[in-house]
């Protein structure tokens, strides 16, 4: 049987808040990408956390691409083979891929698991800008970082480019075992979810 991890929303304002300061103090990001469907409550939530006073808000962009493929109800979903995309960057609000280009760019999403999903949308971010540095004939290189709320603690069927590893700009708000982690904007029921998690918290803390 397959253990599950029970998030509440409270957990995932408190994950975001506790690392915060640290995505603040190492890379400080002039825009947010992201992975949707996931990524776009963490990286709602976040935003109010790297918010410096005085300063506009992080403009997000939103990306959508698809691992998983659903087995039917009451089935967990396994990861599939292939990354699909069915949405990519919004250009009528950024102008052009140009304007990318020199930024400090967060890609956000809520798991890394296998890593497949974040290998795709690194290289096909990095492969837009730099198409467009290139057509520019000048500008600084974009640099990427990557925050998730839960890195699966499990051999990766992806990779991270060398340098968002070695310079810091890989941020997990928490490590754990390969378990299915039950986001709650996936809960069909939202007051039974709370309480899945509430239970698994007491009986944990009763095992301690």
């Amino acid at each position: 049987m397959v253990e599950k991890l029970y998030v509440t929303y409270n957990d995932v304002h408190n994950m975001c808040q506790e690392i915060a300061p640290k995505i603040l103090e190492t890379f400080n990001p002039q825009l947010m990408i992201a992975i949707g469907g996931g990524g776009y409550v963490p990286a709602r939530i976040i935003r109010s956390f790297l918010k410096r006073p005085g300063s506009a808000n992080i403009p997000i962009q939103a990306i959508g691409l698809s691992l998983y493929e659903s087995l039917g109800d009451n089935v967990v979903e396994e990861p599939g083979t292939k990354v699909t995309r069915t949405q990519w960057l919004d250009l009528t609000a950024l102008g052009s891929m140009k304007n990318l280009v020199g930024k400090r760019i967060l890609i956000v999403d809520e798991v890394d698991d296998t890593r497949t999903t974040l290998e795709y949308a690194v290289k096909e971010l990095q492969k837009d800008v730099e198409a467009a540095r290139q057509a520019l004939g000048e500008g600084e290189e974009t640099q990427f970082a990557i925050f998730v709320l839960h890195n699966k603690d499990k051999p990766k069927k992806g990779t991270l480019p060398e340098n968002v590893i070695s310079e810091g700009r890989y941020f997990a708000a928490l490590t754990v075992g390969d378990e299915w982690i039950c986001y709650p904007w996936e809960a069909g029921n939202i007051e039974e979810h709370d309480r899945n998690a509430a239970e698994a918290k007491a009986k944990k803390a009763a095992q301690n």
